[in-house]
């Protein structure tokens, strides 16, 4: 009788822990934005990406038109590492990381202090430390006067295609 009930008590367990997993190809705002030359080898990446429908096709993620938070720049550690788009990050293209908005998105990033602004292409996924609403290429953080400071205030704007 004693084993039974271990047995019960480990399945019970087991059935909790596999609910709190998170599915693969759904998002989560925890994971780092990274890919492996091994999950590409498998037509797969680690880190998040789209949430996907039943049909196996990503899904449209709502998202505002303009948005105000803290963005902040890749350190040049990041330099030629692939980005979750695949492409190699490039310290001067004007590219930026953002949770949600589709890669390839064209986004108006503009310093809330200053004025000044910059257009740059979604091309990675993050930045994931709350109140961070986008990570800037070199390039464009420079073009913003935030490489000092190493972050701003700023608000985006995503530009129709």
């Amino acid at each position: 009788m004693l084993g039974l009930r271990a047995v019960l008590a480990a399945l019970a367990v087991g059935l909790l822990l596999a609910g709190c997993a998170t599915p693969q190809g759904t998002q989560s705002d925890a994971a780092p934005a990274a890919t492996s030359a091994a999950g590409k080898a498998a037509g797969k990446r680690k880190g998040p990406g789209p949430v996907m429908t039943d049909a196996g096709e990503p899904q449209p993620v709502p998202h505002q038109r303009r948005r105000v938070g803290e963005a902040t720049y890749y350190a040049s550690y990041f330099e030629g590492r692939p980005t979750a788009s695949g492409e190699p990050y490039d310290g001067q293209a004007m590219t930026a990381a953002h949770k949600t908005l589709p890669f390839g998105t064209r986004v108006k990033v503009t310093h809330l202090s200053t004025g000044d602004s910059a257009i740059v292409r979604i091309n990675d996924r993050g930045p994931f430390l709350a109140g961070r609403i986008i990570d800037l290429s070199q390039r464009a953080a420079e073009k913003l006067g935030l490489i000092d400071d190493g972050t701003a205030e700023v608000q985006l704007q995503v530009l129709e295609p």
